[in-house]
């Protein structure tokens, strides 16, 4: 086991009658945050399902801490924390009252923590869920999670629905538990630029298979924005996910073509702008009538 993986997924296969997780690896780093990207139905929450044995694979394996986590399941799963976006609970009833019915499948739910947890996220045990906004209600699943001393957290759409100011919230929470609670976290999202204020590493997921994964900086960092105004048609095939309003056009190219633009505007690009044109490729706009 290599030290530095707190839970290795190796060749990872999942075979539907019209879909199939090909082959899928890749690695968590220890107290570190890794997007999880790709489309709707690329495999990500099947993915994750799968690492969390929820469904039964076909082919492959987890190692968490260097073991097969089917060896010692029980103990394996009270050391994951699994968080799905818009999972709800009885709305009618008390915090205090899910709490009290949550923490017996949890041997080492530790109910002082929980209470600082409450403390902090400033949840009120005393309201029904339904009285509790979107963002606290990802915040109470955040408690839960880390009071049974959670080593993981794989979360799945957990900032669905929020609004902005209740994301970034969210976002902040993610980096302090990561960084000085020593929790590592999977976070799959569909809100990209979330990803490029908190991720540390990215695996991208297309059609079943890995296309990347590894540290979101080095992935970037192959990819360019160009700005500028009426593009060379021999260039213009260089471009990808090509956008023009009125006289201005942008687009993403790969790094290696860059001396080949230099008399046009280059910029960093974004998370999102790349899977757009991993995704889209030279599918330009076009005009629905």
């Amino acid at each position: 086991m290599n030290n530095d993986y707190i839970l290795e997924v190796k060749h990872l296969t999942k075979i539907y009658p019209s879909f199939k997780l090909n082959d899928i690896s890749f690695n968590f780093k220890r107290n570190k945050i890794m997007g999880f990207i790709g489309r709707n139905g690329a495999g990500k929450t099947t993915t994750m399902k799968a690492i969390y044995n929820l469904i039964k694979i076909d082919g492959g394996e987890i190692l968490y801490c260097g073991e097969n986590i089917l060896e010692n399941e029980e103990k394996n799963k009270n050391e994951i924390g699994l968080l799905f976006g818009g999972l709800s609970f009885y709305l009618n009833k008390k915090v205090k009252a899910i709490t009290d019915v949550t923490k017996r499948f949890y041997k080492e739910f530790d109910y002082d923590l929980y209470q600082r947890w409450i403390s902090f996220f400033d949840i009120d045990e005393n309201k029904k869920i339904k009285e509790l906004s979107n963002g606290m209600r990802v915040k109470y699943n955040l408690a839960i999670a880390l009071s049974h001393n959670a080593k993981i957290l794989l979360l799945d759409e957990p900032t669905s629905g929020l609004d902005p100011i209740s994301r970034d919230e969210i976002l902040d929470c993610f980096n302090q538990i990561s960084s000085k609670e020593n929790v590592t976290i999977l976070f799959s999202t569909h809100v990209i630029s979330d990803l490029d204020k908190i991720a540390d590493d990215i695996t991208y997921i297309k059609e079943g298979k890995i296309i990347y994964t590894g540290d979101i900086f080095s992935f970037k960092n192959d990819y360019l924005k160009v700005i500028g105004q009426n593009i060379d048609e021999n260039l213009k095939e260089k471009v990808g996910h090509y956008r023009k309003k009125f006289d201005t056009f942008e687009g993403i190219i790969k790094k290696s073509d860059a001396q080949l633009f230099l008399n046009y505007k280059l910029e960093e690009a974004t998370l999102e702008d790349i899977m757009l044109f991993i995704e889209r490729g030279h599918e330009d706009e076009k005009f629905i009538i």
